[in-house]
């Protein structure tokens, strides 16, 4: 079985280079255009080993959808690593506080997103 990861970001640009990078690493890659989107694979029975997910997305933006994700009890089986423009310490605490394992900086370096999934996939396992 291979490790999958739900990339969730409304840039299309971004998603393709996430995808690209993961799967030449050898994960499976299920997208989302935002939090709302997310969350409905998830609630529809997705279950990937580990997240990335961008903060400010519209519907449903990521400090959102960690709150839904971490009421619902999901946090407990799901890491997430939020990929965003956003540094403000205020949002990371907080992003952490509901159980984000992981905090980078767009722009990105593939390799590093990478091995990032690949330590969160396992504890997610």
């Amino acid at each position: 079985m291979s490790i999958s990861v739900m990339v969730v970001d409304d840039a299309a640009l971004i998603r393709v280079q996430l995808r690209r990078a993961l799967v030449e690493a050898g994960f499976e890659v299920l997208d989302a255009v935002d939090g709302h989107d997310a969350w409905a694979k998830i609630d529809a029975g997705a279950r990937p080993s580990m997240m990335i997910c961008d903060v400010n997305m519209p519907r449903m933006n990521g400090l959102e959808l960690l709150e839904k994700l971490s009421s619902a009890g999901h946090m407990e089986w799901l890491p997430v690593l939020m990929l965003t423009t956003e540094g403000q310490p205020e949002l990371i605490q907080r992003a952490k506080a509901l159980g984000a394992k992981g905090w980078i900086i767009k722009p990105f370096k593939a390799d590093l997103v990478v091995a990032a999934a690949r330590r969160l996939a396992q504890v997610g396992n």
